[in-house]
């Protein structure tokens, strides 16, 4: 009788606790692919960064909601974490809460610079060596250079978020992150290990949203006070002609007493890309072509085709081809070269 009794007082707990928390989700995604570079041999590679991840909600009450999210990257050729070394919960991992008066969350994520700089260039800012979004897109740009350097550049941690709600298709965006030391850069890189930082940095950016056409505009200062601001223009010209444009610039004149710049150019960098995407049918091409200019050094110049066919509303394959000619790298940006990359590979998220 004691243990009839207890099974439904357990019951009834996990189900009030079921009950309160009104969604939960577990997603992913899986990308794997075969993919050849200049100079380098065949290898196994993916075209968008493998996710799982666990996000939910729970009803407040009054239209407030509690909010979480938590999201692990992995390499679908070794099973280990995304490029070994980096945090496991590298994607994010925020807490928060979101009303009527909009959305704000505490932890590690995208900047929103970063995270709005992506949708305004072809490859939908998949972090690929045929897409934009981690180099021309953002002038070289790097959100977090003290952090080690096996962390990604586009995220910060120790950070605090606000996003306004949508009113008549605009939105505001920011964050600001702390000074806190993240594990600081590797022995031989611009900043020596343990570096701390000048300033706290921020992130801004605007979205409009309407119908055909879509704007944006972005700011944002790094922790050595590097500062980048784009503006972006979207505009589906038909139902299956999306053409997009972006122009950025960077300026590293400041940079932690004592520390100068490695290479020979000047502060400033400039850059654009151009790009349009094509649905017919199941299937998607994408096409975009951009230049990045730092003062006083080589420019790079970038070619990009893809094409992707859907098997599914989940699943698609891909094929990629890029030219890139000029600086491959911060360090070389005075040693003009030519990388052609190719590749192939299947998507699916769940």
């Amino acid at each position: 009788m004691k243990k009839s009794l207890m099974a439904v007082a357990l019951v009834g707990a996990f189900a009030g606790v079921a009950h309160a928390q009104t969604a939960v989700q577990i997603y992913g995604t899986i990308d794997a692919g075969l993919q050849k570079r200049s100079g380098q041999t065949l290898s196994i590679g993916k075209r968008a960064s493998n996710t799982l991840g666990f996000k939910g909600t729970e009803d407040l009450g009054n239209g407030l909601k509690a909010l979480f999210q938590l999201e692990i990257r992995y390499e679908p050729d070794t099973g280990t974490v995304e490029n070994g070394s980096r945090p496991l919960f590298q994607g994010q991992s925020r807490v928060g809460l979101q009303g009527d008066f909009g959305m704000v969350r505490i932890g590690r994520g995208l900047t929103p610079y970063q995270e709005t700089v992506g949708a305004f260039e072809p490859f939908h800012s998949l972090p690929h060596q045929a897409g934009f979004y981690t180099d021309l897109a953002v002038a070289g740009y790097n959100s977090a250079p003290l952090d080690p350097t096996t962390n990604s550049n586009n995220r910060w941690a120790n950070a605090f978020w606000y996003n306004s709600p949508v009113v008549s298709g605009f939105q505001l965006n920011t964050a600001i992150a702390s000074k806190e030391n993240n594990g600081g850069p590797a022995y031989g890189t611009l900043y020596p290990a343990g570096a701390q930082a000048s300033a706290n940095p921020f992130s801004v950016s605007a979205t409009y949203n309407n119908g055909p056409a879509a704007v944006m505009l972005g700011y944002e200062r790094n922790a050595v006070e590097s500062k980048v601001w784009s503006i972006g223009a979207a505009f589906n010209a038909t139902p299956e002609l999306k053409l997009t444009g972006l122009y950025t610039q960077q300026d590293q004149e400041h940079v932690l007493p004592g520390l100068a710049l490695p290479t020979t150019s000047g502060p400033k960098t400039k850059a654009w890309v151009l790009g349009a995407n094509y649905t017919m049918g199941p299937g998607k091409f994408l096409a975009g072509y951009g230049q990045k200019d730092p003062e006083g050094s080589f420019k790079t110049k970038q070619f990009s085709l893809g094409y992707e066919y859907s098997l599914s509303k989940r699943t698609y394959l891909y094929v990629d081809a890029s030219r890139k000619d000029g600086p491959q790298n911060q360090n070389r940006r005075n040693i003009d070269e030519t990388v052609n990359f190719y590749t192939v590979g299947v998507n699916h998220s769940f």
